[in-house]
């Protein structure tokens, strides 16, 4: 007798092996892994901003775009040379300010026949003549958590020499440039 093949409306159960629901479990962990390290590499890398005016010629330009790298500064401090990004006095209404750090926690700067001195030391970081000393004309000594930033550019700088900015509180500091983007005349790459 043979077998009649036709329509069968009886449905096989599919049975879940333990590979197969081990399976699932490793895809399901594997993608929620990545979103979870992309969305930690976006917030603490991904952030950029445009450069503000010609203070930082010839290191970053005007509206030239830098990422921000937020992650350093929760491990570390900034250090002298860094260049970092931070809202003056915190004021969140203010656009982001784009300065190198040139004196740290407890630094004493001063300016004397507009040559820079750290410490005693004229600042390796500050080689230009600063025509106004502003707020450095009697010296300052920087308190704890408190950095002094200037632009490279210091005669086109409004930075932590004028008296309405000062001293750059730690807290402030959102992070630090780690890389440049430009157009044809500007070029990219890292910061140094």
């Amino acid at each position: 007798m043979a077998k009649i093949k036709g329509l069968s409306f009886y449905r096989k159960k599919k049975k879940w092996s333990p590979a197969v629901v081990r399976e699932v479990f490793t895809w399901i962990f594997g993608i929620l892994a990545a979103l979870f390290i992309a969305g930690v590499f976006v917030y603490f890398m991904g952030m950029t901003t445009n450069v503000v005016g010609v203070s930082m010629e010839p290191t970053l330009y005007n509206e030239q775009k830098v990422y921000i790298n937020r992650f350093l500064y929760v491990i570390s401090s900034p250090r002298r040379g860094d260049v970092v990004v931070f809202l003056p006095n915190g004021n969140v209404n203010s656009h982001y300010y784009v300065k190198r750090v040139v004196a740290v926690p407890g630094d004493r700067l001063m300016v004397s026949g507009g040559t820079l001195y750290v410490n005693g030391l004229e600042s390796q970081w500050v080689t230009e003549r600063l025509n106004d000393p502003s707020i450095l004309e009697n010296g300052l000594t920087l308190g704890v958590g408190e950095y002094f930033c200037i632009g490279d550019n210091p005669d086109n700088s409004e930075d932590s020499r004028s008296a309405n900015i000062g001293p750059v509180s730690e807290n402030d500091i959102i992070g630090k440039v780690w890389f440049r983007a430009g157009c044809a005349q500007q070029h990219m790459g890292f910061v140094k």
